[in-house]
């Protein structure tokens, strides 16, 4: 069965492949998994049905047949249990992959993501520069780290997985800031991953809908 996702009618992101979809077509791209997208404006994502999905009211959300998901992370473990290509056969290997995943998710993204914020919403606040401030100390204490553990590996521990997937997403949400600059090998991780043909396409289905709502 063909599954359903959602996606924002107009993301905010502009078409830079940040918006969470973004990682659910990516994994499904790896693993060769055909899919449909259902796009909800932000209007439609307050109202019943899309609750139903999604009781915070975000995207993406997942459908394929009774089973329906949220939470991007979830998401695209579901997709790795489900194929091959995302997660690594050894039971040990596999578990440190699942382990990545919660990082990128749990450790790396929130100071990435609330500094994204800060800059949209606090931007005319007293404390507006002493609050990015931290928050990007706070980042670069967490690339320091995944430079250091990363090395001059490829991937994160062996073969790509949804490890290096989610990890890739979220450290792209730095590109324009110099952060990411400052440590070579990760900026060379992410360029790696955004090389992979799966990306390519999930990115250039993603910048299609920008393109359409822009035109439209």
């Amino acid at each position: 069965m063909t599954p359903t996702i959602t996606a924002f009618e107009r993301s905010p992101d502009r078409g830079r492949g940040l918006a969470r979809d973004m990682r659910v077509r990516w994994a499904l791209e790896e693993v060769g998994q055909p899919y449909e997208v259902r796009l909800v404006s932000f209007q439609a994502m307050k109202e019943p049905a899309h609750l139903a999905l999604h009781p915070f009211g975000q995207i993406p959300t997942y459908e394929e047949g009774d089973l329906v998901l949220f939470e991007s992370g979830a998401i695209v473990f579901h997709i790795a249990e489900s194929h091959a290509g995302l997660l690594p056969d050894d039971a040990h290997a596999r578990a440190r992959a699942v382990m990545w995943m919660f990082a990128a998710l749990d450790t790396v993204e929130p100071p990435i993501f609330d500094r994204t914020l800060v800059m949209i919403l606090e931007r005319k606040e007293p404390w507006y520069e002493q609050r990015l401030h931290a928050l990007e100390g706070s980042i670069r204490k967490r690339l320091g780290s995944l430079s250091t553990r990363l090395g001059d590996a490829e991937w994160l521990d062996g073969a790509f997985s949804a490890g290096d997937l989610l990890m890739v997403t979220v450290l792209r949400r730095l590109h324009g800031s110099g952060m990411l600059d400052e440590f070579p090998n990760l900026s060379a991780y992410v360029a790696r991953g955004e090389a992979r043909a799966a990306f390519k396409r999930a990115y250039a289905a993603q910048r299609a809908v920008f393109t359409a709502a822009s035109t439209g």
